[in-house]
């Protein structure tokens, strides 16, 4: 069996959404991959404050930022934070036009007050109720702080949200030839939500970084994912899984399909490639 190298989202893929707990099955699999001679990263939007919870399980390495921050074999390989003139205009122009802001740095995550107080102010309409519940429930699993306590950290990506697509035409038009907006194909609570990304990087090229360092051909790699802010990386690998709980626009481009990640999706999709065998 040639050697591959698993790159896995987290959230909706290795974990349900905000979680830090992954399913045994998945663990499981982990480590027989591993123990087959596979390598096994983590290849995620989370910023590394986020992941901390999940690095027990041991992996050879983490794409963290969305490919901004790339740890192998312990080694930092790439680190691109947003410079200070960036970071300034990006947050001016997005709270200029009433988006809400959650910036990620290397220590935690920072995010905007005002978007819990709009949602508590209409927890009645529509799902705003159930997306209140779990913005908290994901500020708290993940350490995700007020924007209050943010101190001007270096910042790797920013997550979005906002009411209408509208709002983002002009800091899309503005910030076109340095970033790259990520916009969920599905909305939550009816709010429009995205990430805004350095286009020095994404999770495709931090695959090819990976490969590179590994001395690893592209073809031999894997990426299981399940949302469009992982279509970067199911483009650039060898091969392609999407969760069954995943976004239609991403199955449709992945090679394959397997179960949800409350189906013991990673373990499937592990023994139908045969990256570990029945035992």
């Amino acid at each position: 069996m040639e050697k591959k190298i698993i790159f896995l989202d987290v959230d909706g893929t290795l974990t349900e959404a905000g979680s830090n707990e992954p399913p045994e099955s998945a663990v499981w699999a982990i480590h027989q991959a591993r123990e087959e001679g596979h390598y096994v990263f983590l290849c995620t939007g989370r910023n590394y404050d986020m992941l901390s919870p999940l690095l027990k399980y041991e992996f050879d390495g983490v794409i963290a930022s969305s490919g901004g921050y790339i740890e192998c074999q312990g080694k930092v390989i790439y680190d691109c934070p947003m410079s200070e003139e960036q970071k300034k205009s990006v947050l001016d122009i997005l709270k200029k036009n009433g988006v809400y802001r959650t910036v990620e740095c290397m220590d935690g995550a920072y995010t905007d007050e005002e978007f819990k107080e709009y949602l508590r102010s209409h927890v009645q309409e529509g799902d705003n109720g159930e997306l209140l519940r779990w913005r908290e429930q994901i500020e708290k699993s993940l350490h995700i702080l007020p924007m209050g306590e943010y101190r001007e950290q270096p910042i790797y990506k920013i997550v979005i949200a906002c009411a209408s697509r509208e709002q983002l035409l002009e800091p899309q038009s503005v910030l076109a030839s340095d970033f790259e907006f990520c916009i969920q194909d599905k909305d939550v609570g009816g709010f429009v939500n995205g990430e805004v990304v350095n286009r020095e990087f994404n999770k495709g090229k931090a695959i090819r970084r990976i490969c590179e360092y590994l001395h690893m051909p592209i073809y031999n790699s894997v990426a299981i994912g399940d949302s469009m802010n992982d279509k970067e990386m199911m483009v650039t690998a060898g091969l392609s899984i999407c969760m069954g709980n995943g976004s239609r626009e991403l199955k449709r481009i992945s090679d394959d399909v397997c179960p949800s990640v409350r189906e013991d999706g990673i373990r499937t999709a592990f023994l139908r490639h045969h990256l570990i065998d029945c035992r």
